[in-house]
C-alpha cells in the first residue's frame, strides 16, 4: 500500500501546484507527479523576451499573490519562473520531479485508478490531470515542400532574434506570432509576416488598461456556460498584445510601414514558391473590428455607471495593402518560425471521458468517471482556467468536490455529489 494515495495530481506546472496547496489545506493526502521541473514549460518553451500580457495583478494563485510591488507591470520570463518557484516553495507540496506519467487507467478489479510511472506502479482513489493541453508542437504538412536549407522551427524552439539568420517568415499572428515578430523587427531582421485570423486587442483605453476593465466589466467571472460564443470560445484565438516594454498595442499595420512585409494565410509550396490566401486585407480589417468592438463595449459601461473616463481619439489605419502579395520565392527567405499552436495529446489516459474530437467531456472539470478530474485547461470554467488569474477559483471547487467524494464511494457517490452541489 506504500505506491497507494488519496490523490495523485498529474502535472506540476501553476495548476498541479494550485491543486497540491488546496488539498494540504484541507488536509488530503496526495501525490504530484511532473515530467520535467517546477517552472519548466515557462524556462524552456518561451523565448528570451517573453513577457505576460495580462497585469502582474491577475497573478493570483492559490495563498500566492503577486508579491511584488509593480502590480500594474508585466513579469518577464524569468520572473515568472521565479514566481512560480517561489509558490511552490512557499508550502512544500509532495512532488516527484522528472516522473513521467506513461499511462493512466482504471483499476479493474477495484475503484480508484492504476498510474503507471517511469518509477513504478501507483495507485489512487482519484485522480486530477492538471497537465494542460499544450503538448505537442502543431506544424503544417507544407512544412515538408520548403527548402531543406531553410531554417524552420516551432514558436516554443524560438529564443532569440540573433539564433536565426536575417529574412524570416513568421506563420501565425497569435499573440507568439506577432510577439516574435516585434521581437525579430526590433532586432532588424527582415521580417515577413503570414497574418491569420486572430483578434486584436487594445492594451489601454480611457485612462486604464482594458484588463482592468474587464475586470470591472465581470468578464473575468463569467462561465463558459454563460458565453454567448460557449459553444467554440474554447478553441478561439487569443487576442494579440503585449506586455513589453511596460505594455503597448499591436498593430501589424504599423510594422507594415517600418518595413515588415505583410502577406495573408500560407496556402501552399508550389516548385520553391509560398503561395498565400489572398485575406490579408480581410484578416487585418477583421483585427481592427473586434479591437473596435472591445472599445465600444467599455463605452457602453463607462456611459451605463457614468464613469468619468476621458475620451482617446479615435482609430484610424496607418497602412493599406495596396496590392496583395499572393507568391513569394523560398529564396527570399533563411528561415521559418512556425507560430501555429499546439495540439493535446491525452493518449496517456486510459478512461473513457473524451468526445470525437478528442476534447475531454468535463462539468468545471469533474468529468462522468467517479474521482477523475480535469484542471487548467483553457475555459475549463472561466477565461481565467487556463492562466495564474483563474485558476484558484477552479482548484477550490475540484478540492471541495474531491473532499465530498472522499466521504463516500462509487455506490453511493451521487447522493454526496448532490449535497455538495446543492451547498455550493
Amino acid at each position: 500500500m506504500g505506491n497507494h494515495y488519496p490523490v495523485i495530481i498529474i502535472g506540476g506546472g501553476q495548476a498541479g501546484l494550485s491543486m497540491s496547496y488546496c488539498l494540504k489545506e484541507r488536509g488530503i493526502h496526495h501525490l504530484i507527479f511532473e515530467k520535467h521541473q517546477i517552472g519548466y514549460a515557462w524556462q524552456a518553451k518561451r523565448w528570451d523576451s517573453f513577457c505576460l500580457v495580462t497585469p502582474n495583478w491577475q497573478c493570483q494563485l492559490p495563498g500566492y499573490p503577486y508579491p511584488g510591488d509593480d502590480p500594474q507591470g508585466f513579469m518577464q520570463k524569468d520572473d515568472i519562473v521565479n514566481y512560480v518557484k517561489a509558490y511552490a516553495a512557499s508550502f512544500d507540496p509532495p512532488i516527484h520531479e522528472g516522473v513521467e506519467v506513461l499511462k493512466l487507467s482504471k483499476r479493474e478489479a477495484q475503484d480508484g485508478f492504476h498510474v503507471a510511472t517511469t518509477i513504478g506502479d501507483y495507485t489512487a482513489d482519484q485522480v486530477v490531470a492538471a497537465a494542460g493541453s499544450y503538448h505537442t508542437p502543431k506544424i503544417p504538412r507544407l512544412a515538408e515542400r520548403l527548402p531543406d536549407s531553410m531554417v524552420q522551427l516551432h514558436s516554443s524552439e524560438y529564443k532569440t532574434p540573433q539564433s536565426l539568420p536575417d529574412r524570416v517568415l513568421v506563420v501565425g499572428t497569435g499573440q507568439s506570432g506577432c510577439q516574435i515578430a516585434e521581437d525579430l523587427h526590433l532586432a532588424g531582421k527582415q521580417v515577413h509576416l503570414c497574418v491569420g485570423g486572430a483578434p486584436r486587442s487594445p492594451r489601454r483605453y480611457r485612462d486604464k488598461d482594458v484588463v482592468d476593465w474587464f475586470d470591472q466589466m465581470g468578464y473575468y467571472d463569467l462561465s463558459v456556460e454563460d458565453h454567448p460564443q460557449k459553444e467554440k470560445v474554447r478553441t478561439k484565438a487569443n487576442h494579440y498584445v503585449t506586455g513589453r516594454d511596460g505594455g503597448r498595442e499591436i498593430d501589424l499595420r504599423q510594422f507594415a510601414l517600418e518595413g515588415m512585409r505583410l502577406y495573408g494565410r500560407v496556402k501552399a509550396v508550389r516548385a520553391q514558391t509560398l503561395e498565400f490566401c489572398d485575406d490579408l486585407k480581410h484578416n487585418l480589417d477583421q483585427a481592427d473590428a473586434v479591437a473596435e468592438s472591445i472599445k465600444k463595449t467599455i463605452d457602453g459601461f463607462i456611459e451605463k455607471h457614468q464613469i468619468n473616463a476621458p475620451l482617446d481619439p479615435p482609430y484610424h489605419p496607418v497602412w493599406q495593402p495596396e496590392q496583395e502579395v499572393l507568391e513569394l520565392d523560398c529564396g527570399s527567405l533563411d528561415a521559418v518560425v512556425w507560430c501555429t499552436g499546439y495540439q493535446s495529446d491525452f493518449r496517456w489516459i486510459d478512461v473513457p471521458v473524451f468526445d470525437g474530437k478528442g476534447y475531454p467531456g468535463h462539468e468545471r472539470g469533474v468529468t462522468t468517471v467517479w474521482g477523475f478530474y480535469f484542471l487548467g485547461l483553457p475555459w475549463l470554467h472561466t477565461w481565467g482556467s487556463g492562466r495564474f488569474s483563474g485558476i484558484a477559483r477552479d482548484a477550490n471547487y475540484l478540492a471541495d468536490y474531491i473532499v465530498a467524494r472522499k466521504k463516500s464511494s462509487p455506490s453511493n457517490a451521487w447522493s454526496v455529489v448532490n449535497e455538495f452541489l446543492l451547498g455550493s
